[in-house]
């Protein structure tokens, strides 16, 4: 068979074959080859070359176009810096599984992609940011200060402190990318201006009054006539969504604290002693050094002849410094590659031990308090230090400390009672998931009942973010197992099963007929008393007036009310929306109309005279202020349409499975 099928393919059918597979190999499996998997990738962004715009995306002309992704860690440290921000502003309030919904990860994702887009238009422009710029930047970042003032040991600590750490040239490179893509934004942003026509359109639209007459109409009578079947099952049909029940559940539950515990026995002598020699180092302050230094910078990669020079240039530095009278802080404003520090004269601040790399350090201990040291090698290059002050660290005694130890190892000693009480309680209803009775009285604890509430009428620790979403989780609901401890405040904890569940439902007509008809009524009475606020408007539109009108139907008498300006409450912003959305009245007749108020009543508003705004009311202050807000405004915009038309030119493929 094997031979069958290898003459088959011999000759002129076997080329043909071969022909045909290497077409979609060619077209597909290379360019999937040299483009790579997406393991690592959320998304990917590609767009044209910038001197080929209309390239086409197909292989081998898309080997030439420009890519930007989205990677995975990219993506989740962008999600979780979210999550920490939306956390802090919400408090409680904050959801943790709406924040994990597809939806809301896509969300994060386009403001990502809209990012790499613009950093793409950008570097197709030819936007660089300059090492001052970068500079400037990172001495105005709050984070790094010390009372207002950059310090270069806060700087290289917070960096050190990062997840993952980062490093200075990590971190100046990022913030050069960030910056350039925000000059592309500003560049687009602050292009807009405002043409004095527009401005002068604006003062008229904005500073507008309207002189108009309104009349009150009284509360409508409420309708009391009976509500037939007929009316209240179209109506329930029709509103159906406002008659269901919410969702319900009673939990049962146990807390476990401080106080639930059984109290350990005080920490003795020998334990005290024991705690304060093993954490010694804590009551010691270590040896300090205040240090300045001058960076020759050496690129990763150079040879050892750009090392040497390098070397030579510090070693020369170093002699200047060391010269009588040298102003070590002058060379390094001067000299020094340290973007950093080189402004605050290469001041580094007081640095213990573990600040700095292991060269660095080892040369600075070793100095004297004046010294200038030859050229320290490390990863960023030569750098020159100098000492300028030393001190050295203190020891407190045991006696000292001993307040401090007996306060924390009872709290120590009181978290672990906690947390092995706990983690027995879980050993215990592991054995019987499905009831925490059992557990809860062999460890002493009181299986309390809360009950039934729905989301919205939670109270007590069913209140509480993380046991109201566990009370309604699927999990717990259909399995009617015992939760894992849900963590209610710092050092309690509850555990809480489902023990009844009523799902959302419809509340048949019967029950709700009440509530339908009083709807039904309601709507009536809304219908009647638009329909005569209407007869009434269309009355004024034939040229009564309000005043004729009201005492012609027993009404309130209306009041006139001259120069009302845009956004007044009057007596309800939807009044003064509706005013001022009127028709401008032509000369001699009025505008008229009506809007409904929260409360149910209705009032009806003649519109007499319009003022247009008048550039004369505003001083120069007020006119540049306004001129900046709508200029403000209108770059945002721009910055959108630029955001949305780089996105037509590119090519965005999104890995939903890598969220």
């Amino acid at each position: 068979m094997l031979q069958k099928l290898r003459e088959k393919t011999s000759g002129v059918v076997g080329a043909v074959i071969l022909a045909l597979l290497i077409v979609p190999f060619a077209l597909f499996g290379l360019d999937q080859y040299m483009v790579g998997g997406s393991a690592n990738t959320v998304a990917r962004i590609q767009a044209p070359p910038t001197w080929w715009k209309q390239a086409p995306s197909w292989w081998p002309a898309s080997m030439v176009w420009r890519q930007q992704e989205v990677t995975v860690e990219e993506f989740r440290n962008r999600l979780e810096l979210v999550r920490q921000q939306q956390r802090a502003q919400q408090g409680d309030a904050f959801d943790p599984v709406a924040f994990e919904s597809v939806d809301n990860k896509r969300e994060i994702l386009e403001t990502l992609i809209d990012e790499k887009a613009l950093a793409m238009s950008a570097e197709a422009s030819g936007i660089a940011v300059g090492d001052a710029m970068v500079r400037d930047a990172i001495q105005d970042i709050e984070a790094f200060q010390v009372e207002g003032k950059f310090d270069a040991n806060r700087y290289q600590l917070t960096l050190a402190s990062q997840v993952p750490p980062q490093t200075p040239r990590q971190f100046e490179q990022t913030l050069r990318d960030s910056l350039r893509q925000s000059l592309a934004v500003q560049a687009v942003g602050n292009s807009s201006f405002v043409t004095a026509g527009e401005m002068d359109r604006l003062v008229r639209l904005l500073g507008e009054q309207r002189d108009v007459d309104l009349l009150m109409m009284p509360a409508p009578e409420a309708d009391t006539a009976p509500v037939s079947d007929e009316e209240a099952q179209r109506w329930y049909a029709a509103n159906e969504a406002d008659f269901r029940a919410p969702e319900a559940v009673t939990i049962e539950y146990v807390q476990v604290n401080a106080d639930t515990v059984p109290a350990p026995a005080a920490p003795d002598e020998a334990a005290l002693r024991q705690r304060y020699e093993e954490q010694r180092e804590r009551f010691s302050q270590q040896d300090e050094r205040l240090a300045s230094h001058i960076l020759v910078r050496v690129e990763d990669g150079a040879d050892d002849a750009a090392v040497a020079a390098a070397r030579e240039k510090a070693a020369g530095i170093a002699a200047q410094a060391r010269a009588p009278g040298a102003d070590f802080a002058a060379l390094a404003r001067e000299n020094s590659d340290d973007s950093g520090s080189s402004a605050s004269g290469g001041d580094l601040g007081w640095m213990g031990r573990g600040a700095m790399t292991g060269s660095f350090e080892d040369a600075l201990f070793a100095m004297e308090p004046g010294q200038v040291s030859d050229p320290v090698r490390t990863d960023f290059g030569w750098h020159v230090i100098q000492l300028r002050e030393a001190r050295s660290g203190q020891t407190q005694s045991f006696e000292e400390s001993r307040e401090a130890l007996a306060a924390e190892l009872a709290e120590t000693n009181r978290d672990r009672a906690v947390s092995e009480f706990t983690s027995e309680l879980v050993d215990r209803i592991y054995r019987n998931p499905s009831s925490l009775t059992p557990a809860a009285s062999e460890m002493g604890l009181q299986v309390q009942t809360l009950g039934p509430f729905t989301r919205e009428s939670a109270t007590g620790i069913a209140a509480i973010p993380a046991v109201k979403q566990a009370a309604f989780s699927e999990m717990l609901v259909q399995d009617g197992t015992v939760s894992d401890p849900i963590e209610v405040a710092p050092g309690s904890t509850v555990l809480i099963r489902v023990v009844e569940h009523t799902p959302e439902r419809a509340i048949p007509l019967a029950q709700a007929r009440a509530r339908v008809d009083a709807a039904v009524r309601a709507e009536r009475t809304r219908k009647a008393a638009e329909a005569r606020a209407e007869a009434l408007v269309a009355r004024v539109r034939k040229g009564e007036t309000l005043q004729a009108l009201a005492q012609a139907e027993g009404l309130p008498a209306p009041e006139s009310v001259p120069g009302v300006p845009r956004g007044a409450p009057l007596p309800e912003p939807a009044v003064t929306e509706a005013i001022f959305a009127a028709p401008k009245p032509a000369e001699g007749s009025v505008t008229a109309g009506k809007q409904a108020l929260s409360d149910g009543r209705v009032v009806l508003f003649a519109v007499t005279g319009v003022t247009p705004g008048s550039a004369a009311t505003l001083d120069d202050a007020q006119r540049e202020m306004l001129r900046e807000q709508f200029s403000r405004v209108s770059g945002l915009d721009d910055v959108e349409a630029l955001t949305r038309s780089l996105r037509r030119n590119l090519d965005i493929e999104v890995f939903e499975d890598n969220f």
